[in-house]
């Protein structure tokens, strides 16, 4: 199947995106500074989310295209499981780690270099637990429970829904097996659209459905 222009433009951009993980990982211990990209890559999740969820997650998130384009040439293609999906898992995790990221940035508060150092400290090991994850189970295992993700679930994940038409999807389950995040949409039929909260507005169901049944809301709107 030819892919669409805006999908292969996604490819493209996580590609190049993908290399913001590889070098602040592989730089920071050298150069602190360098881990100060993570809280950048937090914030611009964080403020996307208030617009269209988790969009950012599913096509600007550094972290994202890493595990869509390098780690899937080697990754298990299994169910993730829904005890990562779950909301008191996500909120308690959330919690461990900012406090956890909060307490060791006021060890040394005044010093730029000790900030660079500890998010890049946190970005290694929540990188390593997703590589483990995605080598053993699925690529975005880790985005399952990401902080951010769950944030920007939180704020934004019932905006520019995922709309299905009932009356031309057939069934097949070839969107459900494009998405990156391992969701279900084929159940939703009936309610004429995706509402899990977790679509990272990517695309990729929309460009490989054989029906054109699926279609994002603003460009409902617009035609």
């Amino acid at each position: 199947m030819i892919k669409s222009a805006g999908i292969i433009r996604r490819a493209r951009t996580q590609w190049i995106l993908a290399w913001i993980v590889i070098l602040t990982i592989g730089l920071g211990w050298k150069f602190p500074l360098i881990g100060l990209t993570v809280p950048v890559v937090m914030l611009t999740g964080i403020i996307g989310g208030f617009f269209r969820g988790r969009w950012v997650c599913g096509n600007v998130c550094p972290r994202g295209g890493f595990f869509d384009r390098y780690m899937a040439l080697i990754s298990g293609d299994k169910q993730i499981p829904e005890f990562f999906r779950g909301m008191v898992f996500r909120w308690t995790l959330f919690a461990a780690l900012m406090g956890f990221m909060g307490f060791r940035l006021m060890q040394n508060p005044s010093d730029i270099n000790h900030w660079g150092s500890t998010f890049w400290m946190m970005c290694v090991v929540t990188t390593a637990v997703g590589v483990v994850l995605a080598i053993f189970v699925h690529p975005r295992t880790w985005c399952s429970f990401c902080p951010i993700g769950t944030v920007q679930n939180a704020v934004g994940g019932a905006k520019d829904p995922l709309l299905i038409d009932s009356a031309m999807c057939r069934e097949c389950g070839i969107c459900e097996g494009a998405c990156p995040a391992g969701l279900e949409i084929v159940k939703y039929k009936a309610h004429g659209k995706l509402k899990d909260r977790d679509c990272i507005k990517c695309s990729e169901c929309i460009d490989v459905c054989p029906c054109k049944a699926l279609v994002w809301q603003h460009d409902r709107k617009v035609a």
